[in-house]
């Protein structure tokens, strides 16, 4: 199954034949302090900079009724001057019949929250802030 939507991952994810658990890295662009004019000039028009995750959790799919639910959800826990433009999602799969508790999450989502930090984003969906996925070129 394509993945086209964020709708479209809870439903594949509710569909697996083993429980999921959902990993979310909301991140956000920013400029480096040692960026160069050019770098500056091409992040003022919208491109460019490095992702910076802001927060990370764990989800059930059933937790999750629709993207709008997981983005309200976000907001209680955004400060101001750091919201988030971008987040990446993964999927746990559980094994007979049990689905991965959070504690089990625990060190998949730090390592998305670094492999991200590191530019290495590309095992995950990156979704923008309405839902739709994100295409690095």
């Amino acid at each position: 199954m394509e993945i086209a939507s964020f709708d479209d991952l809870l439903t594949a994810a509710r569909q697996q034949p083993e429980p999921q658990r959902l990993l979310f890295v909301f991140a956000a662009a920013e400029l480096p302090d040692d960026a160069t004019p050019a770098q500056r000039a091409r992040f003022e028009a919208g491109q460019g900079g490095a992702l910076v995750p802001r927060m990370c959790v764990d989800k059930m799919p059933q937790e999750l009724a629709s993207f709008a639910t997981l983005v309200d959800e976000a907001q209680q826990f955004t400060a101001p001057g750091h919201d988030w433009t971008i987040v990446f999602a993964a999927a746990m799969s559980g094994t007979l019949n049990k689905a991965p508790t959070s504690a089990d999450a625990e060190a998949p989502l730090q390592r998305m929250v670094d492999a991200i930090k590191g530019g290495a984003h590309g095992a995950y969906i990156p979704f923008d802030r309405s839902g739709q996925p994100v295409r690095f070129g």
